[in-house]
C-alpha cells in the first residue's frame, strides 16, 4: 500500500547558523512520501543560498522566496497555504530546531490508525528538559473536547510547539489563516480551533528537539511572561466552547487571580516599563484592560510575606510604579 503524503514546512528568517541541520533532519526521515517546502522571509543572511544548495540537490525540496518581509505568524501561514492538494498531513519543523528519523513515520502510524485525530503531538527535548507532559502515559488518543479541557481546566499544556505536531491537512486548508491571530501562541489557538473538528494523539517518545539558543523567538517571550497573558487569552476564546458556562466562570475567576497575583510579585521585582507596556497592550488587545488596583493589591500582599526586608520591597514598588 502507498503511503499517504506528509508536506514538510520551514518557514524561516535568518536562520543560517541552523537550517542545515534542521533540513538535514528532514531528509534523514524514514519516512518515504513527503515533500518539503522551505519559505524564506526575506533573510538578511546566508539562509537563501544554503536552502538553496539542498534544493539543487534533493529533489524533494522547493524553496519560497517572500518579495516582501512579513511577520513571523504571517510566514508559517503562507508556508501552509503553500501544500500540496495531495497532501494528506502537514509537518512543520522549524529552522532552529530538528526531528528524530522516525518522527514523521510514527506519527502517520498513529494518524492512520485513529481517523478521527487531527493534531498528533509528542514529547520534545529543550536544553536538558523534556516538555509536554501531561497526558497519562497509558493513553494515546483523547477526544479533542478532552484534549482542549486538559489545557483550560487543569492547565496542563501539551500542544507543544509546530516542531513537535503533525496536523491533518485536511484542517489546515479549513481556513485561509490556519495560524489565526499574530500572537506567539497562534500555534497553540490553532490546535483548539482544530480540536472543534476532530481528536489528538500523543506519542509519549522524544521525537522532537528544541535548540535553545537567545535569538530564538520564545526566549524573547519568556523574558515577557508572555505565557500567562497567552493563556489568558486562549482561556476567553475556547473557555465557552468547551466548557460549561459555570466551568468557565469558575476557570476564569481562578486564572485573573492567579495572573494578577504573579503581576504582583513582578512589581515587587521592579519589572522594566518594556515589561508592563507589554502586558498592558496584549489585556487591551483581548479586552481586559489592566487593572493597576489589582496588581497594587497583590504586591500589597506579597509584600507582607517578605518578612526579612519588608523596606526594601516597599521601595521596589514605589520605584516601578515610577517607571524606574
Amino acid at each position: 500500500m502507498s503511503q499517504p503524503r506528509v508536506s514538510v514546512l520551514t518557514p524561516v528568517y535568518n536562520g543560517e547558523p541552523f537550517l542545515a541541520e534542521c533540513i538535514e533532519s528532514v531528509l534523514a526521515q524514514d519516512y518515504g512520501e513527503f515533500d518539503y517546502t522551505i519559505v524564506d522571509n526575506c533573510s538578511t543572511d546566508g539562509t537563501l543560498q544554503v536552502a538553496q544548495g539542498y534544493a539543487v540537490r534533493d529533489r524533494r525540496i522547493r524553496v519560497l522566496t517572500n518579495t516582501l518581509f512579513v511577520g513571523a505568524i504571517d510566514n508559517h501561514n503562507r508556508a501552509f497555504r503553500s501544500i500540496p492538494k495531495d497532501a494528506r498531513y502537514c509537518k512543520v519543523v522549524s529552522a532552529d530546531d530538528w526531528i528524530a528519523p522516525d518522527c514523521v513515520s510514527k506519527m502517520v502510524t498513529i494518524a492512520e490508525a485513529n481517523p478521527s485525530v487531527v493534531v498528533v503531538g509528542c514529547y520534545q527535548r529543550s536544553g536538558v528538559r523534556v516538555k509536554w507532559r501531561g497526558v497519562p502515559p497509558a493513553t494515546s488518543v483523547l477526544s479533542g473536547r478532552d484534549a482542549a479541557r486538559l489545557g483550560l481546566v487543569q492547565g496542563v499544556h501539551v500542544l507543544g510547539t509546530p516542531t513537535s505536531v503533525l496536523y491533518r491537512a485536511d484542517v489546515v486548508r479549513m481556513k485561509e489563516a490556519f495560524f489565526p491571530h499574530q500572537h506567539s501562541h497562534a500555534d497553540t489557538s490553532a490546535c483548539y480551533e482544530a480540536f472543534q473538528h476532530g481528536d489528538f494523539a500523543f506519542l509519549h517518545e522524544e521525537l522532537a528537539v528544541e535548540r535553545v539558543h537567545a535569538e530564538q523567538w520564545s526566549t524573547a517571550m519568556d523574558a515577557m511572561d508572555a505565557g500567562s497573558v497567552a493563556y489568558l487569552d486562549v482561556l476567553l476564546r475556547y473557555g465557552p466552547v468547551f466548557l460549561s458556562p459555570e466551568e468557565f466562570q469558575a476557570r476564569k475567576q481562578y486564572v485573573f487571580d492567579s495572573y494578577y497575583r504573579a503581576l504582583g510579585g513582578c512589581l515587587l521585582k521592579g519589572r522594566n516599563r518594556k515589561f508592563w507596556t507589554f502586558h498592558r497592550d496584549r489585556l487591551n488587545a483581548i479586552g481586559q484592560p489592566l487593572d493597576w488596583r489589582r496588581v497594587l493589591g497583590a504586591s500589597v500582599k506579597e509584600m507582607a510575606t517578605e518578612a526579612r526586608n519588608p523596606v526594601s520591597a516597599m521601595r521596589k514598588v514605589v520605584a516601578a510604579v515610577r517607571g524606574e
